[in-house]
């Protein structure tokens, strides 16, 4: 299966809501007497998107309200005192301040499709295919281990999300007085594994000094699982 690198939800809607404005800017061009030539339809339409907003947060995504036409005041601005011309692409410029809205709905419907179809709390948004992953150690702690991939596969169900800070790992970490003493708990990373199919989420993961724990960090954000198998070959036994 072919890889997708950004998010398949979103970039359909998002095509979905660039066809909605070609279509209306053609029903617009077709009952115009006065045909104008395309290219200048598209640069009027862009110029007209140009506008004065407020950005507001949403789901963890920051959207774009459209508060006044600065576009389309320029426009009028330019090609009012030109017989007929402003006219002529008004309509074209009033549908490219309004595409705004077009695109804000889109991006409506697109987070929470996204958000049922890759949920960002699940591992398994994150880990779908282990078949070319490996274990790299990346501390002085590590020991000699491998990804046993059946386990992982098998156990991304189970993973229940918890809080990364208990009292244990706090003073294990930071209140030892010796650098040498501090206990890393995160001494591996998960490398070449597949996220679901078309969520387009980079992540770094990794992977818990027993075995049973994955960090799992995104751009902006970080997530804690556990389970009650060991996820590497030689760790933890099943409890």
């Amino acid at each position: 299966m072919w890889d997708i690198n950004f998010n398949i939800v979103q970039f359909v809607i998002s095509i979905l809501a660039w066809g909605t404005i070609g279509y209306i800017a053609y029903r617009i061009y077709t009952k115009q007497e006065s045909k104008p030539r395309i290219w200048k339809i598209v640069f009027v339409m862009m110029v007209g998107l140009f506008s004065f907003s407020i950005n507001l947060p949403f789901f963890d995504t920051i959207i774009k309200i459209s508060i006044l036409p600065l576009g389309v005041w320029i426009l009028y601005a330019v090609l009012k005192g030109k017989a007929g011309r402003w006219e002529k692409y008004r309509r074209f410029a009033w549908l490219g301040f309004w595409a705004n809205f077009i695109f804000l709905a889109s991006t409506f419907i697109s987070i929470p499709i996204s958000y049922f179809a890759y949920p960002e709390d699940h591992p398994a948004t994150y880990i779908s295919d282990v078949s070319n992953a490996s274990v790299v150690p990346i501390h002085p702690s590590a020991k000699d281990e491998s990804l046993h991939k059946e386990v992982i596969i098998n156990q991304l169900a189970n993973f229940e999300r918890e809080r990364i800070i208990n009292d244990v790992w706090y003073e294990e970490t930071y209140m030892n007085a010796e650098p040498s003493k501090q206990n890393e708990r995160f001494p591996y990373l998960l490398i070449n594994v597949k996220p679901k199919w078309g969520s387009g989420i980079k992540s770094m993961i990794y992977i818990e000094n027993d075995g049973k724990g994955l960090l799992i960090s995104t751009a902006d954000k970080q997530y804690y699982f556990r389970s009650n198998s060991s996820v590497l070959m030689g760790g933890s036994k099943d409890e």
